[in-house]
């Protein structure tokens, strides 16, 4: 199969239909199989703490879901998943779960960090199964573009775990902005107080394993590299180069989805780190502030639209939180700056509309609750033409732009222009080759 080729003639119509909906897909499978012959999704989970067990809980409360297996590579997180869930089969290992799994699953959700989403899901839809992949889709945009390619090759049922993307107030903001109650956009500026980075060089220390844990496999895709306990595993990972995706990699994804959205936006064009944060070879920095360009839409003003992003203490100039009264800038959230007015839409609560008095008496839409989770579960049982909302061929195009802001981050102040059909990076020979990255022998994709 030529990938590239396929991308190119598949991509030009994702951009295509991207303009009129981002609900739209190039490809739509058809023919998708029930999942069990039982009518129930037989789901083996990729992780089994942290948000994996919000994802395994959140699932599980489907009555047509059955968890029949879970792995982990530190079997410490087993305790409560043989409480609630007593018949699942766990495995430390992965790929022995999928081995001797492989007949009795049919869905998988790769709840594990970040370096690992593509290893995982692509085993799983090589072996016909519907994968729920956490945010970002993966950590690089080669391993992107490889999932949503293989999720078409395929024909299974995907979605990432965004689930504010399903939740009223992030449908609710897409609806205003639709309805054209602000005019054209203009600029949006999308911010969070998160400081998932660290400035401080690795600790020329190492600690010993716990018998629990699996390190080597813990590592999985990555090179080798002693064990520091507290450092990686279990929730530092985050703010590691080769593991996560800092802030940005993580919240952009939930965050950038309402405005995408709303915009219609496909892939950025251009991207530029503004900010001051000094870069680090290890993790991510914090205080970063990121501006994309996208081509314009019809829901925007002009031929271009820039958005901006920032996190830990960066915050927008005064200037534009000065269109919200003051006190009540959020923490996280998205401002969206109109012809015709201003929306602000704080993360994961009501979107509120400015100048107040502008807007009073405006009938504002109804919109029927959506479960993210259950959509997903809907949509593998069901089979057919009908997919979750965020399907790898919505989240690989969100994720990649993600990305690229936080490979921007590396380049204080450089420009870099993005090619999405070629999937290439311009104006830094150094960045252009982050799109992929170097994997431990035995785990290249």
């Amino acid at each position: 199969m030529n990938t590239t080729a396929t991308y190119l003639n598949t991509r030009r119509q994702f951009l295509q239909k991207a303009s009129a909906s981002l609900f739209a897909a190039p490809f739509i499978t058809s023919g998708l199989r029930a999942a069990s012959p039982n009518s129930k999704l037989r789901h083996a989970a990729f992780g089994a703490g942290g948000m994996s067990w919000r994802d395994i809980v959140s699932l599980a409360d489907h009555p047509m879901l059955e968890l029949a297996a879970v792995c982990d590579v530190d079997t410490r997180q087993f305790a409560k998943v043989k409480k609630q869930f007593p018949k699942a089969r766990l495995y430390q290992d992965w790929r022995e779960m999928l081995e001797k799994e492989g007949d009795r699953i049919d869905s998988v959700n790769v709840s594990t960090p970040d370096h690992m989403h593509a290893p995982m899901g692509l085993q799983a839809m090589e072996m016909g199964k519907h994968v729920y992949g956490q945010k970002p889709l993966a950590q690089t945009l080669h391993e992107c573009r490889k999932l949503m390619l293989k999720a078409r090759e395929k024909g299974v049922m995907t979605q990432m775990g965004i689930q504010a993307s399903s939740d009223f107030t992030e449908r609710y903001a897409v609806e205003l902005v639709h309805l054209g109650l602000i005019g054209r956009v203009k600029e949006v500026h999308t911010f969070s107080h998160k400081k998932w980075g660290d400035m401080q060089p690795v600790p020329a220390i190492s600690s010993p394993v716990p018998a629990e844990l699996n390190w080597d496999l813990w590592l999985g895709s990555v090179t080798d590299r002693p064990f520091i306990d507290g450092y990686y595993h279990p929730k530092e990972w985050r703010k590691r180069r080769d593991f996560g995706t800092g802030t940005l990699g993580d919240m952009g994804c939930h965050m950038f989805s309402g405005w995408f959205r709303a915009l219609d936006l496909a892939a950025p064009i251009a991207v530029k780190s503004i900010g001051t944060a000094p870069v680090n070879a290890v993790s991510w920095s914090t205080d970063c502030i990121v501006e994309y360009t996208f081509k314009g839409t019809s829901r925007t003003e002009g031929d271009s639209i820039k958005v901006t992003w920032y996190d830990g203490d960066a915050r927008p100039p005064a200037e534009i939180m000065a269109h919200v009264p003051a006190g009540k800038f959020p923490e996280q959230g998205s401002i969206y700056i109109g012809t015709d007015g201003v929306l602000l839409h704080q993360h994961t609560s009501t979107p509120m509309l400015y100048p107040r008095e502008k807007f009073t008496g405006i009938r504002y839409p109804k919109l029927e609750p959506r479960n993210h989770w259950f959509d997903y579960i809907d949509c593998c049982l069901k089979g057919g033409s009908t997919r979750p909302t965020a399907n790898f061929d919505y989240a690989a195009p969100l994720t990649e732009a993600v990305l690229l802001g936080c490979i921007a981050t590396v380049f204080p102040q450089e420009k870099l222009t993005w090619d999405a059909a070629a999937l290439q990076i311009g104006g830094n020979e150094t960045a252009a080759k982050m799109v992929t990255r170097e994997y431990r022998a035995g785990w290249e994709i």
